[in-house]
């Protein structure tokens, strides 16, 4: 019988808060290139049908696309939007593909034509809970932290507001449905998945949600967790069931950057409550800023690390590959096969 053929080889893209790094592995090792210096990028995520697309959300400079994995990079979203982009997301629902873009002041941009045009959806902010959005540390203001779109339904689109929930639309951001009972308010990343695409798994502030209808209704899922301040989910592609959490005591250690987050690393399968994972040191100095999986590819799991260490377990998180690199940061990842 013929050996399967191994996969090609992975490509990671890495917002340090700085720059843009683009990790390629490599025959001889692991490649690190900057591809966009000095924007303040905050969020990447890389087109599902194209490894060379990529697009970047910085901190008061706007929104940045590539074509070509870095070799160049165009401004874009529209000159009267807020410059701080906060969240990203490109998706190839429907076979098109869409841009995403959330900003602060929360509000979603989309653009269906490759970034040269974009649309708001203004009626994000006429929910009747936006008076009490918030973001602690500049309490003036709030911001989309995470965007989703649904894996079958192009119109149906969930965010994370922080501070303010998950909020979802079904007809192209012309009406929003607001935070429903059960699910967490400080909201910081958001999941679903193509095999249940009803299914929505969100990390945040106050510990961990999900919900099993699109964001109908949902529940808390925090059984077996000691640690309540999430930040990253990421679900298995094969298995649903099979997700994984970073969390850690509270705000103030995640994200201090003084190697004190005292943060961890949590898995779960079926309705078994949440596994602590093993890690060295444990607890973690710095908080898993990123948890990725690889489509159709289970078992895989890649995490960042605030201080740009990646680690990446081909067993679900029961050991750990440190790749031999260590980035000046990181705060956000997205991963391919190129």
């Amino acid at each position: 019988m013929a050996a399967s053929p191994s996969p090609s080889p992975l490509r990671i893209y890495v917002a340090t808060g700085q720059d843009v790094i683009r990790v390629d592995e490599m025959p001889s090792g692991w490649q690190a290139t900057p591809i966009l210096d000095d924007t303040g990028a905050q969020c990447v995520a890389v087109d599902p049908g194209d490894p060379d697309t990529a697009l970047v959300g910085t901190f008061d400079n706007g929104a940045w696309l590539t074509t070509n994995a870095g070799a160049s990079w165009t401004r874009v979203l529209n000159d009267d939007a807020p410059t701080r982009v906060l969240s990203v997301a490109i998706s190839r629902t429907g076979g098109a593909q869409m841009l995403y873009a959330g900003t602060e002041p929360s509000q979603v941009h989309t653009s269906h034509d490759g970034g040269a045009t974009w649309r708001d959806a203004p009626s994000l902010l006429e929910l009747p809970s936006v008076p009490g959005w918030s973001f602690p540390p500049r309490p003036h203001t709030h911001h989309v932290r995470w965007i989703t779109p649904h894996l079958t339904d192009p119109q149906t689109l969930h965010v994370g507001i922080e501070l303010g929930g998950v909020m979802t639309t079904r007809d192209s951001g012309q009406t929003w449905e607001d935070r429903k009972p059960g699910s967490q308010a400080d909201s910081h990343s958001v999941r679903t998945h193509a095999l249940l695409p009803e299914r929505i798994y969100e990390a945040a502030g106050g510990g961990v949600a999900i919900s099993h209808d699109a964001g109908r209704t949902w529940q808390p899922a925090d059984e077996g967790m000691e640690l309540h301040y999430a930040w990253a989910v990421a679900v298995d592609p094969v298995d649903p069931d099979l997700w994984y959490v970073s969390a850690a005591r509270g705000a103030r250690e995640s994200h201090g950057n003084r190697g004190s987050a005292g943060a961890r690393l949590y898995r779960r399968r079926g309705g078994a409550p949440w596994h602590l994972l093993p890690t060295l040191p444990d607890p973690l100095p710095y908080m898993p800023y990123a948890l990725e999986t690889l489509a159709g590819e289970g078992n895989l799991l890649l995490v960042g690390l605030q201080n740009g260490a990646i680690w990446r377990s081909e067993d679900a998180g029961d050991t750990f590959y440190h790749l031999p690199l260590r980035l000046r940061g990181l705060l956000s990842m997205a991963a391919t096969r190129r």
